[in-house]
């Protein structure tokens, strides 16, 4: 599985205005929605607080990985947003978020699920990309520089 089949252009959001964790997950429902209107701003929204319900997302290194599932969907879809100032997050080092890769998957897809978020783990451990992401300067380039390195893996 690629990052290309799951994260559409009109998914990325290279600048989130977000300074809170609410919002940063209501401008990833916004940028859901943008993708898939098949599906409404406030399922997504509903679905991915319903997750943090449960534990953060917020991973480490300034990347975090909001998830959930959805019975209305058809296959895995994704978005992504940056935020230059980061956000906290409730990471589990501690440090800000900047990095937001959120994954709704349909009800019955536990091991595509898990196969995105381990992929998604590893893309984000180069720095090198982290800092082309934060340079780049709209969703464009942001998305191209995800599938130039999700291709190298």
């Amino acid at each position: 599985m690629r990052i290309a089949e799951l994260l559409k252009v009109e998914a990325v959001t290279p600048a989130l205005t977000a300074s809170t964790k609410v919002e940063v997950l209501q401008q990833l429902a916004q940028a859901l929605a943008r993708a898939h209107p098949q599906v409404t701003e406030a399922r997504f929204l509903q679905v991915l607080e319903e997750r943090e319900k449960l534990g953060s997302t917020g991973m480490e290194k300034g990347v975090a990985i909001p998830h959930g599932r959805l019975a209305e969907l058809p296959t895995l879809i994704a978005c992504f947003g940056v935020s230059r100032q980061g956000v906290d997050f409730e990471a589990r080092d501690g440090r800000p978020s900047q990095f937001f890769f959120a994954l709704v998957a349909p009800e019955n897809s536990a091991g595509l699920h898990l196969k995105a978020l381990s992929r998604l783990s590893r893309l984000f451990r180069s720095e090198v990309l982290k800092d082309s992401i934060l340079a780049a300067s709209d969703a464009q380039a942001v998305h191209a520089l995800l599938l130039q390195e999700d291709a190298k893996a």
